[in-house]
């Protein structure tokens, strides 16, 4: 087969990878969620990740996962050292996709880590961010709580379920600081509150490789804006962050 051939192979596969894990091709309803009345399906809420879909794999939407393509296959190209890290996964959709990339270009040396509670969102104390408390998030844990078990299923679907996958369960401050994960390529936050993402952050940043990637999925919610502001700030950090879509964005660290 020829390199043109190869090629339109990897890109169809990965256009369809994203129609599937997206569900676009059968447009599943919404769930109905406190902001979200879940009823039907419309395609610029799915394009845009502005639903929480009743089958599909992931919720980020189309728009994100070109994003996330557009990261990971850069990164493979100016051959920034490191690995994959998503903190927040729900049912594994971009970790997937991040999966079928590198198997799309043959990549066996680097790994995709999955970084989650498997139990939903912690609940808000007295202590935290008055946007966290006023989300509630953990009320919709019955939406947004998907077992280790599930995750690990859903990959095996798309036979994507191998040793380049490794997963950290529990809570991001107990897991992260840990982590057995030496470098970083790109960094996917999707944690949604103040403390998980600068949890995530306090951890993992200083392991993102410089030409490496920090996406934030969720940078429209203002807590996590904060929580991502205040430690750019504090470290002086001034790399350009850039849209992808009306509720997210990321910038790439400076070489």
């Amino acid at each position: 087969m020829g390199e043109s051939a190869m090629e339109d192979g990897r890109v169809l596969y990965l256009d369809l990878m994203k129609k599937v894990l997206t569900n676009v091709i059968y447009a599943d309803p919404a769930q109905a969620a406190d902001w979200y009345d879940g009823s039907g399906y419309e395609p610029e809420k799915r394009e845009n990740g502005l639903d929480w879909p009743t089958t599909a794999h992931t919720m980020v939407g189309l728009k994100r996962l070109d994003n996330l393509q557009f990261c990971v296959e850069r990164v493979l190209m100016d051959e920034v050292p490191g690995d994959f890290v998503e903190t927040g996964v729900w049912r594994g959709g971009a970790s997937i996709f991040t999966r079928a990339v590198l198997q799309a270009h043959g990549i066996t040396d680097r790994t995709v880590w999955l970084a989650d509670s498997f139990q939903g969102m912690p609940e808000t104390t007295d202590d935290s961010h008055p946007v966290d408390r006023y989300m509630a998030l953990h009320k919709s844990n019955d939406q947004l709580a998907v077992s280790l078990e599930q995750v690990q299923a859903n990959f095996r679907a798309y036979d994507l379920l191998d040793e380049q996958v490794r997963f950290l369960e529990g809570w991001f401050a107990d897991t992260l600081p840990t982590a057995p994960i030496e470098r970083i390529a790109v960094l996917r936050l999707d944690g949604d509150l103040y403390d998980s993402t600068m949890d995530a952050l306090e951890s993992l940043y200083p392991k993102v490789s410089p030409g490496g990637y920090v996406i934030v999925d969720d940078y429209v919610i203002p807590s996590c804006k904060e929580a991502v502001h205040d430690y750019r700030t504090r470290l002086a950090i001034d790399d350009e962050i850039v849209p992808i879509d009306a509720s997210s964005a990321y910038w790439r660290r400076a070489a």
